[in-house]
């Protein structure tokens, strides 16, 4: 259901998840405290090699331009010599750290999304996955609680509408919360 309260204020309640759009900023939790809503905006860190960096910059446009917070955590610059590992594992360490908000998440691009995706996998608490479509974007938030998007830039980073189209489903599908999908994750947690 949405309501949209005014022309900056819009509700959004699916899946008993509710989000908040304030004036363009997304808040994807809250909390109701006598009446009064204390809201989180969603933290998304953003990561790069050089194979991803130019995807990487037109998505860190995107994301603040519909209101989100977000972190580059490099690279900087494009830099043929860098490694993608050290990207991942900023992103990784930001996202597993990070307290003061309830749902922070990361999206890192490199040329084919595996090297990222391998890497950002190695910290507990990380489920990154690989994707090149809104389906499997839905699936992996609705299933696995993805916390890590892991984008192949060699397949989309010419195609502005499927990027788009995969971060908004990425970034708006609720995790289903169901006992079967929190004991998977919990047995990953246990590798």
């Amino acid at each position: 259901m949405i309501r949209e309260v005014s022309r900056k204020l819009t509700i959004i309640i699916s899946n008993n998840i509710t989000k908040v759009n304030i004036a363009g900023s997304l808040f994807s939790h809250f909390t109701d405290v006598t009446n009064s809503l204390i809201l989180t905006p969603m933290k998304l860190f953003l990561g790069a090699d050089h194979q991803g960096y130019h995807l990487k910059e037109k998505i860190e446009a995107y994301l603040v331009k519909r209101g989100y917070d977000v972190e580059d955590v490099g690279a900087q610059e494009v830099q043929p010599e860098d490694d993608f590992p050290q990207f991942a594992q900023m992103a990784a360490t930001r996202v597993l750290g990070t307290d003061d908000t309830d749902d922070p998440r990361a999206i890192l691009v490199c040329g084919g999304g595996q090297g990222m995706c391998m890497a950002a996998n190695r910290f507990r608490g990380i489920r990154a996955s690989v994707i090149w479509d809104s389906y499997e974007a839905k699936m992996t938030r609705k299933d696995n609680d993805s916390n890590v998007l892991c984008l192949p830039s060699r397949v989309l980073d010419d195609d502005a509408e499927l990027w788009k189209d995969i971060l908004d489903t990425w970034l708006e599908t609720p995790f289903a919360d169901a006992p079967r999908y929190r004991r998977r994750n919990d047995e990953l947690d246990e590798f």
